[in-house]
């Protein structure tokens, strides 16, 4: 089968004919219907593969970390699949064993070197035809949706939810969400926060075509980043701030605008992987105001992803590329020319 792969560091992925997988015993092979090329994944190709976080990965392996199909096979020993069912495949892969796995939440689970991994992320995704899954607990099931639709749901619907869920108390009448970066993930952030509570959405971005989806997308405000954006930020808060700032991008420049426009008893959160430093000390992040960083989120949170999808409260703006297009989505991805997502459908 055809696979858009990761063959060395430092240099775009590459199509390769590989294998077509046999699902062993609790094994499912699972035939994709679509598959995202995210910018995480741009990380990777820049990077030398000295990061913590990919030290433990084997080179080759096939990227697509958000993915949803049809169960193709089953191994022995697994209940409850059968062939044709649509399932959206959750992607990181925890051990099952441990207190966080047993409590859902794979994605940070205790055996993990730094985070865990996962389908595309140091293991076979979803750019092919067929992927396979370690265990069936891993796939969920897609009601009314089509894979190719569903598929950004993996990751960019994810994520954000995840981390807008560890600050609904925050998010009551007459609070702000500040969400930087109006992309793929951005504008399913704005879409979630819409849904679940009643807070003021202000988007930031660099992009004027971005800042005009995150308006058709539910935001109440759109600032161009910039040096003044800080300030129209402030004025738009009555010189307050926001209670949750989520920072899709997590650069510098962005970090910075963060920890500007957060208020006193507010709350930070790092979701995008730009690995920039956030500037700290006792009067540069507003008082009481916590930082974290989340990762993905849980099965259960993804179905509850796939619930407001079907309810037509989440949609994901796609663009389809075939697999032998997968190179060209991954360059558009860089220059910024995705308005949404950047969805492959390998077959």
């Amino acid at each position: 089968m055809k696979a858009y792969q990761l063959t060395k560091w430092q240099a775009e992925g590459e199509a390769r004919e590989v294998p077509v997988p046999e699902p062993q015993a609790g094994q499912v092979l699972v035939k994709i219907g679509g598959a995202g090329a995210c910018h995480s994944d741009l990380h990777f190709f820049e990077s030398d593969g000295k990061n913590p976080f990919m030290a433990s990965w084997h080179l080759p392996f096939t990227l697509g970390h958000e993915n949803a199909g049809w169960v193709e096979k089953i191994g022995l020993g697994v209940a409850g699949l059968r062939p044709g069912d649509p399932v959206i495949v959750y992607c990181t892969w925890g051990c099952g064993a441990c207190r966080n796995c047993r409590a859902d939440l794979e994605q940070y689970c205790e055996k993990a070197a730094v985070m865990t991994e996962g389908a595309g992320i140091g293991h076979d995704g979803g750019l092919a035809e067929y992927l396979l899954v370690p265990a069936a607990r891993f796939l969920l099931p897609l009601e009314g949706l089509h894979p190719r639709d569903a598929a950004p749901l993996a990751d960019a619907g994810l994520t954000p939810y995840h981390a807008i869920k560890c600050s609904l108390d925050l998010l009551k009448p007459g609070s702000t969400a500040v969400i930087i970066g109006a992309g793929g993930l951005g504008q399913m952030a704005i879409q979630i926060v819409k849904a679940l509570t009643p807070a003021r959405v202000i988007a930031v971005d660099s992009a004027e075509q971005k800042l005009q989806a995150a308006t058709q997308f539910g935001a109440d405000a759109a600032v161009r980043s910039g040096d003044e954006s800080a300030k129209q930020i402030r004025d738009l808060t009555d010189g307050k701030g926001a209670e949750v700032v989520l920072d899709i991008v997590g650069v510098d420049a962005t970090l910075k605008l963060a920890a500007e426009v957060a208020r006193p008893l507010g709350r930070l959160t790092v979701v995008g992987v730009g690995l920039g430093t956030l500037p700290f000390n006792f009067i540069q992040i507003p008082l009481q105001c916590s930082v974290s960083t989340t990762y993905y989120g849980t099965k259960n949170e993804l179905l509850e992803v796939v619930a407001l999808a079907n309810a037509g409260k989440l949609r994901a703006e796609i663009e389809f590329f075939t697999l032998d297009q997968a190179g060209e989505a991954y360059r558009r991805l860089r220059r910024g020319a995705i308005r949404g997502r950047a969805v492959i459908i390998p077959t």
